[in-house]
């Protein structure tokens, strides 16, 4: 990676009296891959447009290369994007579609033909090259769409949910095909997903945005497993989130009439009281906190377990992926826990809607947000 590519500073983006952007500050280097991830509404495509050329700051500035791009046409940019839609051309032929950005570039024609027959071939289809789009499967037409946004070898590719209109199994495909075509380039890819897996899978960093604003930024295992706030810890992974106020100190008796160890606190939730680590200085008696674990760091047993973090809950409901079994518990005072385990571990519980187990996980485990 190198340099800073593009720079979003302060920018903002008003539509009447709504606010779809605000204050946002991000910078993307050159050569990274960067996912835009959110909820409908938090902004993501409306950033993504803004950089495209599509629609104009109401505040701030965007820069490019060092350069404010704030007033340059969309066709002035060299920022191309794939879109949701693909927005291939029905009326023109593989080969054509691919020669159509060069051909507003004034690209002799030879050389049009050369260059797009080259991207067909990167793309593995180039022997589709003189079919119609209708012809073609929608893993052929997406790399018909990406040979098109890259045969004018920009140095910056923009990707707008690409792959939400593709069965699961192409999906995964097309997730290999962006990500080794971004390293073996090195082109900066910026891409907008609601797929956390789409995200987590191929982006150097992640962007979580909400109501208009970054929620958090990091590398795809940092979000997952230290989110900044609860937003984050709702939106991202299947996590347990408990609401609660620090009850003790290290070295003051715990509940359990235990001292609590010295790195950590413990914490009172409406769920049963618990023991978190900390980082740095740990928030006083009293102080609001939110305690948060993933589900596939927590686990079931039938007899109680001896350690810091264990509540009793009952199974309400299953959820099979694959070999990933989710179970769905909830405590005597209805707060929800849900567990990720192996079919193969399940299989010995011999569980049932209404079971009732123990469920318990490190507190090295339990990721501590102070309010």
């Amino acid at each position: 990676m190198g340099d800073d590519l593009v720079v979003f500073d302060s920018v903002e983006k008003h539509f009447g009296s709504f606010t779809a952007v605000r204050s946002l500050d991000l910078k993307i280097q050159s050569g990274e891959f960067v996912a835009l991830m959110g909820p409908s509404g938090c902004g993501k495509t409306t950033t993504l447009r803004m950089l495209a050329g599509l629609d104009t700051p109401s505040a701030g500035e965007i820069r490019l290369n060092g350069e404010r791009i704030n007033e340059v046409p969309a066709h002035r940019r060299q920022t191309p994007m794939v879109w949701q839609s693909l927005a291939l051309f029905p009326f023109l032929n593989v080969r054509e579609n691919v020669e159509f950005g060069l051909k507003m570039l004034a690209v002799p024609e030879q050389e049009r033909r050369t260059r797009a027959m080259d991207w067909l071939d990167r793309m593995e289809i180039a022997q589709f090259s003189e079919r119609h789009i209708e012809q073609l499967s929608g893993g052929q037409r997406q790399r018909v769409a990406l040979a098109r946004a890259l045969v004018t070898e920009p140095s910056i590719l923009l990707l707008d949910e690409p792959l939400s209109a593709l069965d699961a199994n192409l999906v995964i495909r097309m997730q290999g095909v962006l990500t080794r075509l971004q390293r073996s380039l090195g082109i900066t890819f910026i891409y907008v997903t609601h797929s956390q897996s789409e995200a987590f899978a191929m982006a150097d960093r992640v962007v979580i945005m909400n109501e208009g604003e970054i929620a958090q930024v990091g590398s795809s295992r940092d979000i997952y497993r230290n989110p900044a706030n609860r937003f984050v810890a709702e939106f991202v992974g299947r996590n347990n989130i408990l609401n609660g106020d620090v009850r003790a100190q290290p070295g003051q008796t715990g509940h359990n009439q235990r001292p609590v160890p010295d790195d950590c606190i413990e914490v009172k939730t409406s769920a049963g009281t618990f023991q978190a680590a900390f980082n740095g200085q740990p928030p006083g008696n009293g102080s609001a906190v939110t305690l948060v674990v993933g589900a596939d760091l927590a686990s079931v047993t039938a007899a109680q377990p001896d350690t810091s973090n264990h509540v009793r809950a009952t199974v309400i409901s299953e959820e099979f992926v694959g070999a990933v079994v989710t179970l769905f518990m909830e405590t005597d005072d209805g707060t929800e826990f849900k567990v990720q385990l192996q079919q193969r571990e399940l299989d010995k519980l011999e569980l049932e809607t209404g079971t009732g187990l123990w469920v318990s996980w490190d507190v090295a485990n339990t990721h501590l947000i102070q309010a």
